[in-house]
């Protein structure tokens, strides 16, 4: 069959599996991937996955859109008033969710250095998506969100460098003699990153500039996907980081056009991207080989629930030490508990730097958790802006017939 009609009914059956687990107050991600298994190589086969292979664009142009919303959500104005309580709590946070996945996985699980490292990076990275439609949803205001929105968009950027470095690292050591080389574990990723963030911004002031000439929607959008294009294209051109640099790319533009403006855009990019984001997931189902799960069951449950623990205990210390209000320092480690997009990328990447068979666990591992994370962590987002009396809609399960 050509490579279409796969697309088509990755896209079809991801559609449908959303619609149906939205009927159970569950998040279409979790269809989407739930789709993918069934339609894949684990249970009907119906994508063989020699043809996954060949789809590998729809991850990247998935990626890129990702990143850009996440960019577009960092927001100078916000920074400047939460600013440095922001930044300590956002290295914590990281930091405690990658020292305790590194020591459980050395340690505890037994697994190899460049693996658990690899592993404990894609720990930092959060997903914005469900905090954000929790937090509209409820209309929350208040310290807790004011501290929560940036953070989501600090903590995708972090959590990126250090996969660099991790990487490198890992790299490294898998290289012959595993000696750690200087310019491998530091100059490289920082070369990457600087590269990332000078094409990134360049490319957001010229889309800026152009934007605000023009008027005519069907443009607008056209313009912004074809910069997009360009950026995620020249960021395999330098050996840059495409995530790093699209979302530099969209923080940059969000951030100098007009308000009006900048909401204008990320409507338009909302009505673009479904499919792609549809595609993409249902895509990372389609590649979750299940027999795996059974072999790296325990590891992959271990990660789960220690990454939670340590973005909980890295959140309470950093707001403590940023003297936060007690709301964020009770409640804000449970709000940075979904994973999905970023974390699925990066997994894709881990793949390529990892060989066989610990490349493939990395992937299987964060797809599964995914899964879990999409599952319950928009309700633990929910109970803990409600717990922290920050919704300004009624916090009980049964909703009022006003939402």
């Amino acid at each position: 069959m050509h490579i279409l009609f796969y697309v088509g009914i990755i896209i079809a059956s991801g559609l449908i599996m959303g619609k149906v687990v939205a009927h159970f107050k569950l998040p279409h991600i979790t269809g989407y991937l739930i789709a993918g298994v069934i339609i894949g190589p684990s249970i009907l086969g119906l994508v063989p996955h020699i043809e996954t292979r060949k789809m590998t664009i729809i991850a990247e142009i998935a990626l890129g859109f990702i990143a850009y919303s996440i960019g577009c959500e960092f927001n100078f104005k916000d920074l400047k008033r939460t600013g440095k309580s922001v930044i300590i709590i956002t290295i914590f946070q990281a930091l405690g969710a990658v020292a305790l996945v590194n020591l459980a996985m050395i340690y505890i699980f037994k697994q190899p250095i460049p693996f658990s490292i690899v592993l404990g990076a894609i720990s930092t990275a959060t997903a914005p998506g469900p905090i954000l439609m929790i937090v509209k949803q409820y209309r929350a205001k208040g310290p807790l969100v004011d501290t929560l929105l940036p953070l989501v968009a600090l903590d995708d950027a972090l959590g990126i460098v250090i996969f660099g470095i991790c990487g490198a690292i890992a790299t490294s050591l898998l290289s012959v003699g595993g000696q750690l080389s200087l310019s491998h574990m530091i100059l490289a990723p920082m070369g990457e990153i600087i590269i990332s963030i000078v094409i990134g911004v360049i490319l957001g002031l010229i889309l800026g500039v152009i934007v605000k000439k023009i008027k005519k929607e069907e443009l607008l959008i056209a313009i912004i996907v074809s910069i997009l294009f360009i950026g995620v294209g020249l960021s395999h051109s330098f050996h840059a980081s495409p995530i790093l640099l699209a979302m530099v790319l969209g923080g940059t533009v969000c951030n100098i056009v007009p308000n009006i403006k900048n909401i204008k855009m990320l409507h338009l990019i909302e009505n673009f991207t479904p499919p792609i984001y549809i595609a993409f997931f249902t895509l990372a189902g389609v590649e979750l080989d299940i027999a795996l799960v059974r072999d790296v069951g325990l590891v992959g449950a271990g990660y789960i629930i220690i990454r939670a623990i340590g973005k909980i205990v890295g959140s309470y210390i950093g707001s403590k030490i940023a003297n936060s209000p007690k709301a964020v320092q009770k409640y804000l480690g449970f709000t940075l508990i979904p994973q999905a997009g970023v974390a699925i990328g990066l997994a894709m990447l881990a793949e390529n730097i990892l060989p066989p068979p610990f490349g493939i666990n990395v992937r299987t591992i964060i797809l599964a958790a995914t899964v879990v994370y999409e599952l319950v962590g928009p309700l633990i987002v929910k109970i803990a802006i409600c717990r922290a009396g920050e919704a300004n809609k009624i916090c009980n399960f049964k909703e009022t017939e006003d939402d």
